[in-house]
């Protein structure tokens, strides 16, 4: 009887150091070493190059207890023998790590792709994990639980799949029950063309009730062209957008601060059947569904913020660099979020991405459970970042970006032609 192919991942540093000191043969240490020292796996004539890549890609992998690890796939660890072998830098087929080495899925909460351009970079985040996991000791179950999504989000945006829609409505803001306005935006692929859509409708029986408290800016969609339509059109066309979506596997929703958006979808005036929508992501891609994602969820576990003190639209958008105007038009806003769920999603994982974007702007390591200023604590420990006041809210209006085409908006068409942009 076959016994069958176990894959999984093995550890970085149990492959980079432990390894060829197994290798009963002295003459087969040598070419592993090399082969494995890190100004070689970087190089791009390594036998581990991936073709488009620029440097090395590994893995980072959350396991069961949240702590992070560096990680070689077991394909990649296989390749690497044969491949030693076959160029005859080994004299045997050297032997696979032992197997309680190997990390199946059972003992990883996710794992996703992560990219090393040179060898300081690889350093770097070989020293930067093992800090964080020192300062995530301790930390809140529910920094930990947002830090868990945030990686799962990233795994999933990273295979190309399914339908990610950001959504976002505007309502009458003396009445609550009277929708004025939706607005939306979609990203799917076709094998690897990336295909985008979004718009605007006003409620056209709504059209004159103008807000007192919230800026009313319905006719300033800056993303296409708004279209006027009555109340049974209105409630008719999102019952389609989000039927249409389904039908291409599973559909993440994308909100900022969903509880208000879900309750108009279900309210009379729209009356979408949301039957199978979960707030958990699952483990591994799901092949249908509907999955809610919010991206105030996802930015408090990037600035490691546990607490209640959940950034605006506007705060979030100023942190990862995207630039706003008209906030408060349901398009725009649905499209700024789109935007900030694109700029996470494909950056680095979390503490990488954090490290990159706000650098030495987390607390020590010598007090892991300390609560952290410039946020007003939250419960995340070393891993909070502390804003500068410039940075952060002091001394800015939640009015910032709502006001005017006061910023380039070529900046915002450039950031939709590169996905990669505000990381």
């Amino acid at each position: 009887m076959v016994s069958p192919v176990i894959t999984g991942y093995y550890r970085y540093t149990d492959i980079f150091f432990e390894w060829h000191q197994a290798l009963p043969d002295p003459a087969d240490r040598n070419p592993l070493k090399a082969a494995l020292a890190q100004d070689a796996i970087v190089h791009p004539e390594h036998p581990l190059h991936k073709e488009g890549v620029d440097g090395a890609e590994l893995y980072m992998g959350t396991l069961q207890n949240f702590e992070t690890r560096l990680l070689f796939s077991s394909a990649q660890v296989e390749y690497l023998r044969y491949w030693l072998h076959a160029m005859q830098l080994t004299k045997h087929l050297i032997a696979l790590p032992y197997s309680d080495c190997l990390l199946t899925e059972s003992s990883l909460r996710n794992v996703s792709p992560v990219q090393f351009k040179t060898k300081e970079e690889l350093r770097k985040a070989l020293k930067q994990i093992e800090k964080n996991n020192k300062r995530l000791k301790g930390v809140d179950p529910t920094l930990n639980a947002r830090r868990d999504i945030f990686e799962r989000v990233r795994s999933f945006w990273s295979q190309k799949q399914g339908v990610w829609c950001a959504l976002d409505f505007e309502a009458w803001d003396r009445d609550h029950t009277l929708l004025t306005e939706f607005g939306w935006s979609t990203v799917r692929w076709e094998g690897e063309t990336r295909i985008e859509d979004r718009g605007h409708l006003i409620v056209k029986e709504h059209k004159y009730y103008t807000n007192t408290f919230v800026p009313d800016y319905k006719e300033y969609f800056s993303f296409g062209k708004s279209e006027e339509v009555d109340k049974a059109t209105f409630k008719r066309r999102i019952q389609t957008l989000v039927s249409d979506l389904q039908s291409a596997g599973p559909l993440f929703l994308i909100f900022h601060d969903n509880s208000q958006d879900i309750k108009y979808l279900k309210s009379k005036a729209v009356e979408v059947p949301l039957n199978n929508m979960a707030f958990l992501l699952p483990e591994t891609l799901p092949q249908e569904g509907i999955f809610v994602i919010d991206t105030a969820d996802l930015f408090a576990a990037l600035e490691g913020e546990a607490g209640g003190n959940r950034r605006s639209l506007e705060r979030v958008c100023r942190h990862l660099q995207i630039p706003t105007s008209y906030l408060h038009n349901a398009g725009n806003d649905a499209h700024y979020t789109m935007l900030a769920l694109q700029s996470m999603a494909s950056g680095d994982p979390v503490d990488m991405q954090r490290e990159k974007r706000w650098p030495n702007h987390t607390g020590s390591t010598s007090q892991p459970n300390a609560s952290q200023g410039g946020g007003g604590g939250g419960g995340g420990g070393g891993v909070k970042v502390n804003f500068d006041p410039v940075e952060g809210d002091e001394d800015f209006s939640d009015d910032d970006g709502v006001y005017g085409p006061f910023v380039d908006m070529t900046q915002v068409a450039s950031m939709d032609a590169d996905p990669d942009a505000g990381q």
